[in-house]
């Protein structure tokens, strides 16, 4: 049916959205992202966490001047998932499509409403 790899870590809408976002970066600041995502610190730090323990996500800490920083990038590892992700969820919805040209809907079962 479905090609790709069914990944349960970027089922979540918000780790996806996470490292969709992180794709189209090289490196972002954690406020960009936590705004782009409209999340909280707090969040956005649960988050990040599992997905740096899960090795799809780098975190790098720093200063600009003596303020601190934190930025965020998808590593090739997430790169992988997220791209093999999206394969599959294409797939489905490939065989989902397919399979609503060809089939009938079925009725009701008695007392369905």
């Amino acid at each position: 049916m479905a090609e790709g790899t069914f990944d349960p870590a970027l089922m979540d809408v918000t780790r996806f959205g996470i490292v969709s976002l992180l794709a189209a970066t090289h490196w972002a600041e954690f406020p960009f992202v936590r705004d782009s995502m409209g999340l909280s610190d707090s969040a956005l730090s649960k988050q990040t966490s599992y997905l740096s323990k899960a090795g799809y996500v780098e975190v790098h800490k720093g200063y600009v001047g003596k303020r601190p920083r934190t930025w965020l990038r998808l590593s090739p590892q997430g790169r992988t998932a997220l791209t093999g992700h999206i394969e599959y969820l294409q797939g489905v919805a490939r065989a989902v499509q397919e399979q609503g040209a060809s089939h009938q809907p079925d009725e009701l079962p008695d007392g369905a409403a």
